[in-house]
């Protein structure tokens, strides 16, 4: 894993040094932070503040009770432990096995707080990666504060897979909901009081013409404007499989890249890092499927 972050570290300063010399303006963005990994993550201490009430974008605010009337109002999940369990969701009842995704929740919420940032996208350079796995422990570390709004969006239109890994066979379409064919309210649904997931049964037809539609940036304000959530995660597709992650990227404020230990090459993820520094601000790489930790990372600490 250190062969891994030193190549990663070393094409990414010669990435830099390349467009010094050629005199290339700077990104506007704000500047990178250090890399997440699933191994090393879990080293760090694991609190969290709440955020600020963020902003809407309407003309009129709601009111508390008008925004908690519309979470109030959708249907609920109740999620099977055990059906959780089986998928690699460790974060849904916490413990000893949900320290590393809490220390990356803190670790993001920080840096999105300090930026103002409530749009996060979490992708990975191909498929198998186990991308859609991180949002899903993310999004129910991020449920555990009760203080925050967490809303997670599925915009991996080829092969989404969020209604199965929740076990919901509950028959939605987001697609519909960013085509302005259909309401968020009927192709939604909640887990407790403070999440909501808006998945796809099926996939849609021409995804990436879907997602470079003018409705698109209009249906997530709305979202953001009638459940005023602290933050929307965004399951998002593969970079390299298509053009689908491209199209969408330029929707969010800032996205994590997720690289599978022993198969994602430091060319995927440097090229990857690249074309989304190009249109966003990259949190980091989180390293997954690694087998070989340092004995100081784990959860001795739980006894």
């Amino acid at each position: 894993m250190e062969k891994i972050q030193s190549a990663i570290a070393k094409a990414r300063a010669q990435r830099e040094e390349v467009i010094s010399e050629k005199a290339v303006p700077p990104v506007t963005a704000a500047p990178r932070q250090p890399n997440f990994t699933l191994g090393e993550v879990a080293s760090q201490p694991a609190a969290a503040e709440a955020f600020a009430e963020p902003s809407m974008p309407s003309s009129r605010m709601l009111s508390t009770d008008e925004v908690m009337g519309n979470w109030l109002r959708l249907p609920v999940h109740q999620p099977d432990p055990a059906h959780l369990q089986k998928r690699r969701i460790v974060t849904y009842l916490g413990g000893k096995e949900a320290v590393t995704f809490d220390v990356m929740r803190t670790k993001l919420l920080q840096q999105m707080k300090a930026n103002n940032w409530r749009r996060l996208a979490i992708t990975s350079p191909s498929a198998s990666c186990g991308k859609s796995t991180t949002c899903l422990n993310l999004a129910f570390s991020l449920a555990r504060q009760t203080e925050l709004r967490t809303v997670v969006a599925e915009v991996d239109l080829r092969r989404p897979s969020l209604a199965g890994m929740l076990g919901t066979t509950r028959k939605h379409s987001f697609a519909d909901v960013l085509r302005k064919q259909s309401s968020f309210e009927e192709n939604a649904f909640r887990v407790g009081n403070n999440l909501i997931f808006a998945t796809n049964s099926t996939s849609a037809r021409n995804p990436s013409e879907l997602l470079q539609n003018a409705n698109v940036p209009v249906a997530i304000s709305e979202i953001e404007s009638r459940y005023e959530p602290t933050i929307i995660l965004f399951d998002m597709p593969p970079m390299m499989v298509s053009d689908d992650a491209m199209a969408f990227v330029g929707q969010v404020d800032c996205v994590l890249l997720v690289a599978a230990a022993e198969t994602t090459t430091i060319q995927e993820v440097d090229l990857c890092e690249r074309e989304l520094a190009s249109q966003t601000n990259v949190l980091g790489v989180i390293l997954n499927k690694c087998r070989y930790l340092d004995r100081k990372y784990g959860y001795s600490y739980y006894g």
